[in-house]
């Protein structure tokens, strides 16, 4: 899937000049009419559905698995809630100044008073954010957690192991978006705050729907799994050539992608073959 810009999609724009020149440039980059902007974490939903879709109908019948998503997908609350509400878990990364009730927090009714509509229930305070969350519960909260083992092996640390210092909170995120149950109360999850030793406050944030009996140490390897993005991006960008391309036509694009996939698709499984002459 191709991400347009607002800024190349003529449908988007009122003014008829600027809509032209959107077209005369879609013609010349040969886009078909019907790839049009739609935003990243709609895209994201796109893919996720079609690959936990039945193949019956399309899909690729994977077996659902837990998503994580940076922060770009994770701050957005209808993201979330469209993962949730196709039975998703997550572990996506969010800012600081996220809103959040403790778990504890509970919403309470205002007495009637016999004149307009019967008062619903609310919460009493504002909501905190994460990192006052995090701050409230303090260093006391924090355990060491190793989520994987690199290959930087020092003297200090012989076997490479990638630890620091971590909490985990159930919070109740808050804004107007989330939709609240008959008692007022918004969803409970998780919270999950890295805090490095020698820093004054936690350096990264994630919220999470995985069950209430999640260890840590699982949490914290979701959180962190993102490197194996990384890595395949970096990959397949740097060793196989995904930003090599230099054409000026959505066909010609398509195809470098999925030659490109297809190539990273077959180092993969030369991988995972113990039979291969080679590491790939």
């Amino acid at each position: 899937r191709l991400f347009l810009p607002r800024s190349w999609d003529d449908t988007t724009t009122d003014d008829a000049q600027v809509a032209e020149q959107i077209r005369a440039r879609r013609a010349r980059s040969k886009i078909p009419d019907e790839v049009r902007h739609r935003e990243k974490w709609r895209q994201a939903l796109d893919m996720l559905d079609e690959i936990t879709g039945e193949e019956r109908a399309g899909g690729w019948g994977l077996h659902r698995q837990p998503v994580v998503a940076d922060a770009g997908y994770g701050d957005c609350t209808e993201f979330r809630l469209e993962l949730e509400a196709r039975g998703l878990p997550y572990v996506v990364a969010v800012k600081a100044t996220t809103s959040a009730y403790p778990a504890e927090a509970e919403p309470v009714t205002p007495p009637y008073r016999g004149r307009g509509r019967p008062p619903v229930p609310r919460y009493r305070q504002n909501p905190s954010t994460l990192a006052a969350l995090a701050l409230g519960a303090g260093r006391r909260a924090l355990r060491r957690v190793t989520w994987r083992h690199g290959t930087r092996k020092t003297a200090g640390n012989p076997t490479a192991a990638m630890t620091s210092r971590f909490l985990a909170l159930r919070v109740r995120p808050a804004n107007r978006d989330i939709p609240r149950g008959a008692d007022g109360t918004l969803p409970e999850c998780w919270l999950i705050a890295e805090w490095p030793a020698g820093h004054a406050e936690p350096t990264d944030y994630w919220l999470s729907t995985l069950p209430a009996d999640t260890p840590l140490r699982e949490l914290v390897r979701l959180a962190k799994i993102r490197w194996r993005i990384e890595h395949d991006y970096r990959e397949l960008k740097d060793g196989l050539g995904l930003d090599h391309f230099e054409g000026r036509s959505y066909l010609g694009w398509h195809r470098h992608v999925t030659l490109t996939a297809l190539a990273q698709a077959f180092c993969t499984s030369l991988r995972y073959d113990p039979k291969a002459p080679a590491p790939a």
